[in-house]
């Protein structure tokens, strides 16, 4: 009789996501790698998120649908779906992407013919600097998380085995920079990690999703993942820093233009640009400014670095002029 290859765990955090989420299940549903389950965590949607995720746990024996009756954002509903895993490895796919059909079947031949602890694959639909077929050390693989190169800085599109996650949650305090904090963590402790270019994963950014919204203070969470990395990484994986610090200035410029776009949540929008003016000092550093990828973004930093006032009035002068007119 022949051996029963191990059982993959799938996980999928779920919040308001009735237009996509039967895609994103369907993909799953089709995978050629058949031994798995797949564990949906309804992070207390108001939708009908919640009805969809116990529609599919009732027609297919391999899902299991679990709710929460608050809130409590992507880690803990991660965190939650790893305690009740059973497979031996994980997987995370976000309830509004997509999967190719021989995304786990690939992952896993990957790992094992590697012997690696870690296996990631390519995706689409989010910025990202491919690269060729490689295998890492773990020390190396911080290197790449850094570099932003080959393999993306979230969860998804990696199958690990099931004891380094189990052994190193997410952190349910952090609300944003949280992917980048947990593979940071992961990574630390591997031995091996093997990567192949193959775009088997489909992100798809919506409209109204986290990355869009305004500035509050989960978001502000970001900032002391960046903070604590930057420490870290001096004392165990100094050839990083610079990437991890030119990491920082390009967050604290993102969030920055997003304050000026939609707005602050939780205090007036100069209180909060000045947060981001001192978190990116923190960091700015020749080495760390002298990795900025453009010369737009460069001075924008240098803008936000000197004075959130003189950001805010380049940002909106910025976002007013390129706002298109009404009826054309």
């Amino acid at each position: 009789m022949k051996n029963e290859k191990p059982m993959i765990s799938v996980v999928v955090p779920v919040y308001n996501a009735e237009d996509c989420l039967k895609n994103c299940l369907d993909s799953i549903v089709a995978q050629s790698y058949s031994h798995m389950e797949i564990i949906l965590v309804n992070d207390a949607s108001t939708d009908k998120s919640g009805r969809i995720c116990d529609a599919y746990a009732d027609r297919d024996s391999r899902f299991r649908a679990m709710h929460f009756p608050v809130n409590k954002g992507p880690s803990a509903a991660r965190n939650e779906g790893i305690r009740k895993a059973d497979g031996s490895f994980v997987c995370f796919i976000d309830a509004d992407d997509y999967v190719e059909p021989d995304l786990l079947e690939k992952l896993y031949n990957n790992l094992t013919e590697n012997g690696a602890d870690i296996s990631a694959c390519g995706a689409d639909g989010i910025r990202i600097k491919n690269g060729p077929a490689a295998v890492y050390t773990g020390r190396e693989a911080i290197l790449c998380l850094a570099q932003s190169t080959p393999f993306n800085l979230v969860p998804w599109g990696k199958l690990y085995r099931i004891e380094y996650v189990k052994n190193n949650l997410f952190d349910e305090s952090v609300f944003y920079s949280e992917d980048l904090l947990f593979l940071y963590s992961v990574l630390g402790r591997v031995k091996k990690v093997s990567y192949f270019p193959d775009k088997l994963y489909h992100y798809v950014c919506r409209e109204g999703s986290q990355v869009h919204s305004g500035i509050g203070r989960r978001k502000y969470t970001a900032l002391s993942v960046q903070d604590f990395i930057c420490r870290d990484a001096s004392e165990n994986f100094p050839e990083t820093v610079p990437y991890f610090e030119q990491m920082a200035l390009d967050i604290n410029l993102r969030m920055a233009i997003l304050t000026v776009k939609n707005g602050a949540l939780d205090e007036p929008v100069q209180t909060c640009l000045k947060r981001f003016c001192q978190n990116a000092r923190r960091h700015f550093n020749r080495k760390s400014f002298a990795l900025c990828q453009s010369k737009k973004d460069a001075l924008s930093i240098l803008i936000l670095c000197f004075s959130e006032k003189a950001f805010w009035l380049m940002a909106s002068f910025y976002y007013k002029a390129a706002k298109p007119k009404k009826g054309r």
